[in-house]
């Protein structure tokens, strides 16, 4: 439970499930397949599961700073689901592949800043040997529900 305390330590709190009334998602938040997870993608959430304001475009409605805290709420986001799947987070044995768009307003070019925010969150907890990964960061007319961020990835578990 080495991540589970790692969070503790930096005063993180991992998110309940994501809560939109009415819409229903037709597919695992994580997909397990040999000893690689994939992650779908993940936007921010609030402790009680609920999308965290601002919402909508980086660069008109929601500033960078805005946008790397949104990333690294995603990051915790992600790391909830993860839990569920996995029971521990010590199975994580490396992160290979971050993908990240970012919700943008025409001229806001910046993405790799933003995404930061949820590869800072991954560092942290896991040190570079372990949470060091491949990753993008593309700017997007429009994310779901206007979410400004919305993160997918790739680990190697360890088996049960």
């Amino acid at each position: 439970m080495e991540i589970e305390k790692r969070l503790a330590e930096l005063g993180l709190t991992l998110p309940e499930p994501m809560q939109l009334p009415g819409v229903t998602l037709p597919f695992p938040w994580v997909r397990l397949y040999g000893d690689r997870a994939y992650v779908s993608g993940h936007g921010p959430l609030t402790a009680d599961g609920k999308l965290p304001e601002p919402l909508g475009k980086v660069g008109a409605e929601v500033t960078e700073e805005q946008a790397y805290d949104a990333a690294a709420l995603t990051a915790l986001s992600m790391l909830a689901s993860l839990r569920r799947e996995l029971g521990d987070l010590d199975r994580i044995v490396a992160w290979v592949r971050v993908f990240g768009m970012v919700n943008v307003a025409p001229g806001f070019h910046r993405m790799p800043a933003v995404i930061n925010g949820f590869s800072d969150v991954i560092l942290q907890l896991w040190g570079v040997e372990t949470g060091q990964h491949a990753r993008s960061a593309v700017g997007q007319a429009a994310l779901p529900f206007d979410i400004p961020v919305e993160i997918e990835a790739e680990v190697v578990i360890t088996p049960r």
